[in-house]
């Protein structure tokens, strides 16, 4: 539980003490918000494990439907599709209904997704539910992002969304694991139905653990307000709220800030207002560039890597350092935040993707060095999404936050599902391998040059303060 405040804390700040969100802002992190980022983290950990859940079960489905290379493309690219649908339109849904209750949403279409895809009596089939599958994920990203960062606290923000960001990587490690085991023993369609009874699982964990988002209850205030914020007060250790703050003419923020004015202004429109559009730009630019890199390393390395001369097996094991080092990556990031801001630590991430791309494909004849590198790579492309992750929902305020992570996340999206069609395309022109990792190099360093733009002051003047 958090520490209770004793006499040699810090007085609060005027008008702050019956705020919460400035308390969990300050206090030190309770074992219920780290319960509320494990949950979040099992959670993010279902898209790892779905986008390799298809990826696996790629060769059985194929043979069962009898499907082209184009059709299977189109199934890969499905659930891409969906999750970059999701993410632009239920962001805004969720700073309207709440990032609870939207994430409940979400995860109830994402089950019946997965389970509906184990059912799938065509490739068309599949593909219309696989979309359905990333619609439910792409608000879940949406809700998830956002809540594990309002509810860890300042020193430990960075530490706790990185952790939320490496379930990606352990979703995709022992899910990818778990599905080759499953389709041995029951079929292709056991992948699926696992995933989907994974997903009521955590549906069960969300609607008995998580809460509502605090910064969400004091912005557009719904019925018993109060009651809400004090039985968040109580799990998270700390005292009750006597009285919420006045709000502003438009009903949203506290009189004594300039919430009620950030939140005046609510959808897709605010992020492109006077405050808010730069960072948006700046934010879509990294997103898109970032994903772009990300989905093209963990959708091509293993057939690049056999093409540079590597076997197919190692191949694969250079795909699953990837992984592992993906998870490594996420929580390094979490440490250095501590130290460095969030801007500048990913600014240089970005820069080491870029040159490990680089050096990971020259080193191709060399099997340890593909394998070392393999590891490198996956820890600082991985590390620049913990980033991403961490640094937009700072960059808004409450009232449009889930709409500025949901689109960011989005564009990221399309960026995921452009890569593997721009390799493809790519390869057919003539491109070699390596000349493929060094133009991704290069479009990962785009995203240096966005966040070389992107000031800390104009973060902080977005974001709406803690009162």
């Amino acid at each position: 539980m958090a520490q209770q405040p004793t006499p040699s804390t810090p007085p609060a700040a005027p008008g702050t003490g019956n705020d919460l969100r400035e308390r969990i802002e300050h206090a030190p992190m309770s074992r219920y918000q780290w319960l509320i980022i494990g949950i979040c983290t099992f959670l993010n950990a279902l898209d790892g494990y779905d986008v390799l859940a298809m990826a696996f079960t790629a060769t059985p489905v194929t043979e069962e439907f009898g499907l082209s290379g184009s059709e299977l493309g189109f199934l890969l690219s499905a659930g891409l599709l969906g999750m970059a649908v999701g993410s632009l339109t239920l962001g805004p849904v969720a700073d309207r209904i709440g990032r609870r209750n939207m994430t409940i949403v979400a995860v109830v279409v994402n089950a019946a997704g997965l389970f509906l895809s184990a059912t799938a009596n065509s490739a068309w089939e599949l593909g219309i539910w696989r979309v359905v599958t990333g619609l439910g994920i792409g608000g879940i990203l949406v809700g998830t992002n956002v809540i594990s960062s309002e509810y860890a606290n300042r020193a430990r923000r960075g530490l706790a969304v990185s952790i939320y960001a490496a379930g990606y990587g352990v979703g995709a490690s022992l899910g990818g694991t778990t599905a080759v085991w499953m389709m041995d023993q029951f079929g292709w369609r056991s992948v699926f139905t696992l995933g989907g009874a994974l997903t009521v699982v955590a549906l069960i964990l969300v609607l008995a653990l998580m809460p509502e988002s605090a910064a969400y209850l004091y912005n557009r205030r719904p019925v018993r307000t109060l009651e809400k914020v004090n039985a968040i007060a109580r799990k998270v250790g700390q005292p009750p709220v006597q009285a919420l703050p006045e709000v502003t003419g438009h009903g949203n923020g506290p009189a004594s800030g300039t919430e009620g004015d950030a939140a005046a202004e609510t959808g897709v429109g605010a992020l492109f207002n006077r405050r808010n559009r730069n960072v948006t730009i700046l934010v879509w630019i990294a997103f898109f560039a970032v994903m772009f890199g990300f989905y093209f390393v963990n959708s091509w390395t293993p057939r690049l890597l056999n093409e540079s001369g590597l076997t197919l097996n190692q191949g694969v094991i250079a795909g699953i350092m990837l992984t592992i080092g993906g998870t490594i990556g996420s929580l390094l990031f979490g440490v250095l935040t501590a130290r460095w801001s969030t801007r500048a630590t990913l600014f240089w991430f970005t820069i080491g993707a870029a040159v490990a791309i680089v050096l990971f494909i020259s080193s191709a004849s060399i099997v340890w060095a593909v394998f070392a590198l393999g590891i490198v790579v996956g820890m600082l492309i991985n590390g620049c999404i913990a980033g991403l992750y961490v640094l937009t929902p700072q960059s808004y305020s409450a009232s449009v936050r889930s709409t500025g992570a949901g689109w960011a996340i989005g564009i990221g999206r399309a960026g995921a599902i452009l890569a593997p069609m721009a390799t493809g395309g790519l390869l057919d022109f003539g491109w070699t391998p390596q000349a493929i990792y060094i133009g991704v190099a290069g479009v990962v360093l785009i995203a240096t040059v966005a966040l070389g733009f992107l000031r800390s002051a104009d973060i902080e003047a977005n974001r709406a303060p803690q009162r």
